[in-house]
């Protein structure tokens, strides 16, 4: 085994990174930026609570230290977390290291509710997951879309299965075309990767699902329904729940 030394580049990259997430309101803009969208600064000071000041030099550290990257049009600011591989690790991070040591439960009748509503259905990134993610993966894997035994991969007729309904999968992105991403809430894989990306964009797009506020929490439309039972097989009643 190689020895560590106490200059180490990875263990001072390590250390820099755990710092950036060690603060709540650098961590709160994290996982709002998980609904795979960018942000304005003032729109991050609102959710977390702290003053435009304090949101830009927060914002500043978290796009020095590259987790977060920044767009401008015109006057406003925007910025978005770095990739997949970002939100990928923020999710993990988020979710509670042991089954059952969750958080306290929420306080209030709205926090409860948008815990209810993401255990449901949200956006991890730029994919589905909660209940609505898994219905989905379990659909698409029972019908000979998607194989799970081996690891996560689309299966021919997945691929046909996407070309029909006009739905292109980026081929010849880096990222895989399909893989499993581990759900905090269901405690089981839910299908991420470039095909996950692809599903996620076309129910918003076709109005399958539609988004609960401005966060990350989404559903099934009346639409959405009817279409994921016909072109998955999907039983609308597995979409409720508490």
């Amino acid at each position: 085994m190689t020895r560590r030394t106490p200059g180490d580049p990875a263990a001072r990259r390590l250390t820099s990174f755990a710092a950036l997430l060690a603060d709540e309101t650098r961590a709160s803009f994290c996982l709002a930026l998980l609904d795979g969208r960018a942000w304005t600064a003032g729109e991050l000071a609102r959710h977390a609570g702290v003053a435009p000041s304090t949101a830009s030099e927060h914002l500043g550290k978290l796009v020095a230290g590259g987790l977060l990257a920044e767009e401008r049009q015109g006057r406003h600011r925007y910025v978005r977390l770095a990739g997949a591989r970002t939100a990928r690790l923020v999710e993990e991070l988020a979710a509670p290291l042991v089954p059952g040591a969750d958080e306290a439960r929420p306080r209030t009748l709205g926090a409860a509710g948008l815990s209810s509503a993401l255990a449901r259905g949200r956006t991890c990134y730029d994919h589905l997951a909660g209940r609505l993610g898994i219905t989905i993966t379990d659909a698409m894997t029972a019908r000979g879309l998607l194989r799970q035994d081996t690891g996560f991969a689309l299966t021919d007729d997945g691929v046909r299965w996407f070309a029909t309904l006009g739905v292109p999968l980026d081929t010849a992105a880096r990222r895989p075309l399909a893989r499993g991403c581990l759900d905090w809430t269901e405690r089981r894989l839910h299908l991420a990767g470039a095909a996950g990306a692809a599903l996620c964009t076309h129910v918003l797009d076709a109005g399958w699902c539609e988004r609960i506020g401005s966060g990350r929490a989404v559903r099934a439309t009346p639409e959405g329904r009817r279409a994921l039972s016909q072109h998955m097989g999907v039983d609308p009643a597995t979409l409720d729940g508490p």
